[in-house]
């Protein structure tokens, strides 16, 4: 957590004097608006532990407002960032041209020195789009989707012929993630009609204020086989203790490095996020020992937070659904995960008849803002097939 905190404010406030110094060059600005941009910048980076203090201390208020400032604000600054950098690499292609054909060339060289836009320009330009994609990433937040899968398998008894799972994932109810959002959430989920509802981690987020009430939306959920949850890394930041207290008041069974056979037709596994090993609270059970106490002719899921499986247990389980990545939320994130993770997002179809599906969230951490990555809620058609297809 310390090297994570570090890194963070190391590359966040990295960011922010990035844009001072593009803001400074483009607008002249004087020594009282220099030190007003950079206080600004600096209680803005800080926002995070802000809000955490203000939330310890009982200002719930104040937390809510400095929660939704701060993080829209970090959706607008990583959104300049990156159309800067893309202008700049723009703007650094045409001097690379421009010097190729220095001297042999002149009217080319003419031609392009009209497409070199300036300094004031290029920020005017990039401040626009950035405010336009932040805008629109708003609402994209709001357009929960609903993703539909189908697996035929064997392993789905006949007489049941089809099974609807549905997954929801990093919802992040907190000081953002409200009412309003979490009925729209559980709207889709009630259209799909689900014989098991699922939720992979980070149902809580890391700042959260009072949860009462909102756990009742959950109860009128109630699924033929059950509500199964894990924990995510957030469960862990917000306190274990009240985010299963939350999870298990929502009607949820919690799977702490647990498996079971739900009423003799499917097998459900749950691991424990890792983050749990800074708090010292994980369950760290082996993926291979506990599937493989699973009866294997049943068709077996792995709820597991992180996309990332385990060689180990690779023909052990037949779907792993994660989450985790939210497909990156905002750019430029959305290139960090897809080179960390096998897949960001989707299906995507292992070895032994396994598959993976990762969900891009439900919901939003931080900045209540997506971009090219809309959250949302996952079916899943198991079907039965005489053989493998």
């Amino acid at each position: 957590m310390p090297l994570f905190l570090i890194t963070f404010f190391l590359l966040y406030g990295g960011m922010h004097l990035y844009a001072f110094l593009k803001a400074r060059t483009a607008l002249v600005l004087g020594r009282t608006a220099s030190i007003s941009l950079i206080f600004f910048m600096l209680v803005m980076i800080f926002t995070p532990f802000i809000v955490r203090i203000s939330e310890r201390h009982g200002f719930e208020l104040f937390a809510c407002f400095m929660s939704y400032t701060g993080y829209t604000w970090m959706g607008l600054i990583l959104l300049f960032f990156a159309c800067s950098v893309a202008m700049d690499v723009f703007r650094f292609l045409i001097y690379v041209v421009e010097f190729i054909f220095l001297g042999t060339s002149r009217f080319r060289r003419s031609n392009l020195h009209y497409l070199k836009p300036s300094a004031r320009l290029s920020f005017f330009m990039t401040l626009i789009l950035s405010v336009s994609f932040a805008m629109y990433g708003y609402f994209e937040a709001w357009d929960i989707r609903t993703e539909k899968i189908t697996i035929e398998t064997p392993k789905i008894p006949e007489q049941i012929g089809r099974l609807r799972i549905v997954q929801i994932s990093d919802v992040h109810i907190g000081l953002i993630v409200r009412e309003k959002k979490l009925k729209r959430v559980l709207k889709e989920v009630k259209m799909a009609d689900p014989d098991i509802l699922v939720s992979t981690g980070d149902l809580v987020d890391g700042q959260i204020n009072s949860l009462e009430g909102l756990s009742e939306f959950f109860q009128e959920i109630n699924p033929r086989y059950g509500k199964f949850a894990i924990t995510g890394n957030h469960e862990f930041y917000a306190g274990l203790a009240q985010s299963l207290d939350f999870t298990g008041k929502a009607g949820f069974s919690i799977l702490r490095g647990e498996g079971l056979t739900v009423e003799g037709v499917i097998n459900i596994a749950g691991v424990d996020d890792p983050a749990g090993k800074d708090y010292g609270l994980l369950k760290n059970i082996s993926e291979k020992e506990l599937l493989a106490k699973l009866p294997r002719e049943k068709f077996t899921i792995l709820l597991k937070h992180r996309a990332i499986v385990d060689e180990n247990s690779l023909g052990l389980f037949d779907l792993q659904l994660s989450g985790h990545t939210h497909k990156g939320q905002i750019i430029p994130f959305g290139l960090i995960t897809r080179l960390y993770y096998p897949v960001d997002a989707g299906l995507l179809k292992l070895m032994d008849n396994s598959h993976l599906y990762v969900s891009r969230g439900s919901g939003t951490w931080g900045p209540p803002i997506r971009f090219l990555a809309p959250p949302e809620v996952t079916v899943i058609e198991l079907i039965h097939r005489r053989h493998w297809p």
